[in-house]
């Protein structure tokens, strides 16, 4: 997470709603020997309180959580991109890379293996729903038996969201001119990922001023 403050003033709950969103990130533990991670998409809970996954039975980390309660992180990239300093039109710039991450901290647990199925379907439900019109796929599309033989493949875990840290590099720190021409040179870039998003949000920090 970048240090300068300016990019770390986001309120906690438009953090959140970007975590949501994305709803996609990286689970991680203390294990005996080194960090233990995970990529898992995830539901938050309507209060923010909260989010549920599920693992895979022989993940070490739903080995460790089945043994009792663990401190854990998710981490969550937003988009990112390289910035060109010739883009600014000033003097003196250097390369830089602006983007958005998401720190979720917390207590990572168990779930009841009878709640995996509300598990499964909460995480659909919330892309589903964002394929409108298109109907939205249920588990009850899935035969019973096919159903059983997944379901005893993984495990159903939630983390209580204790602390949210976010950072919002889109160039605040730079004049009003430049962070347009570093938004305009995105138009040409593909150093990267969602290089349009990002420049999208750093426009909106323009909108923001300019309101």
């Amino acid at each position: 997470m970048h240090p300068n403050p300016t990019f770390r003033q986001t309120p906690d709950a438009e953090a959140l709603a970007v975590a949501r969103q994305r709803s996609f990130g990286i689970l991680s533990i203390n294990g005996d020997a080194a960090p233990l991670t995970a990529h898992i998409p995830f539901a938050i809970a309507d209060d923010g309180n909260s989010l549920t996954a599920h693992l895979v039975a022989s993940n070490p980390i739903w080995r460790a959580v089945s043994d009792g309660p663990k401190p854990a992180l998710v981490s969550i990239s937003g988009p990112d991109a390289y910035i060109s300093p010739d883009w600014y039109g000033l003097e003196d710039q250097v390369p830089t890379w602006n983007y958005v991450a998401i720190k979720l901290r917390g207590t990572l647990s168990a779930l009841p293996q009878e709640d995996l199925r509300d598990v499964i379907e909460a995480l659909s439900d919330q892309f589903e729903t964002r394929l409108a019109p298109k109907p939205v796929w249920k588990t009850d599309k899935v035969s019973p038996d096919a159903l059983a033989r997944m379901q005893r493949q993984i495990r159903p875990v939630t983390m209580t969201i204790e602390g949210i840290e976010s950072t919002l590099k889109l160039g605040q720190n730079k004049p009003e001119a430049a962070r347009q021409g570093a938004v305009d040179g995105l138009g040409t870039s593909a150093i990267g990922q969602e290089v349009a998003a990002l420049a999208a949000l750093m426009r909106q920090t323009l909108n923001d001023v300019e309101g």
